[in-house]
């Protein structure tokens, strides 16, 4: 019973996955488009740096997101240790721990650093776009956020749950 509940959770989630899929592939559609749009109306050097901020939009909620689902899972083990826990363990996680706080803190910089370029490049697009181009475009930079972060957090859901099936299965003879 608890196994076919697994899978039927499981299978929920990767049909979720896919509709976030093809949300995903709209919205790169729709960035594409507004990529043209700004290429056509912005000075090369502007149009750089919106391509730029764009890039690095994804690559540092990524970040984000990947270290803070590692530090959580550092943190869970932490939290399950006991008695008969090594030494060595205990201190290897500890230091997992440390060393993942730190790229934290590093990738929320990294983050505060990004915010301050969308600024940047909004006020570089207002000159160029309608009020309604530029809401969109606002609107795009929160959907693609959006759409990064329920991928990440559909992916650790499913990564959850296929484990608790495998180990299931593995502790009945």
């Amino acid at each position: 019973e608890l196994m076919a509940s697994l899978q039927s959770r499981l299978q929920a989630l990767w049909e979720e996955q896919e509709l976030v899929l093809l949300e995903v592939r709209e919205c790169a559609k729709w960035g594409e488009e507004l990529e043209v749009l700004v290429r056509d109306l912005c000075q090369p050097n502007e149009f750089e740096r919106y391509l730029m901020f764009i890039g690095d939009l994804e690559k540092v909620v990524s970040l984000l997101l990947c270290l803070s689902s590692r530090l959580a899972r550092v943190q869970n083990a932490l939290s399950r240790m006991d008695g008969n826990t090594e030494p060595e363990e205990k201190q290897s996680l500890n230091e997992r721990h440390k060393l993942l706080s730190r790229q934290r803190e590093d990738a929320k910089d990294l983050k505060e650093n990004l915010d301050r370029r969308e600024r940047v490049v909004s006020g570089i697009l207002a000159k160029y776009l309608t009020e309604q181009q530029l809401q969109d475009y606002q609107h795009f930079v929160q959907v693609k956020t959006s759409l990064l972060i329920e991928q990440k957090d559909l992916e650790e859901q499913i990564k959850f749950f296929e484990e608790q099936l495998e180990n299931l299965e593995q502790s009945i003879p």
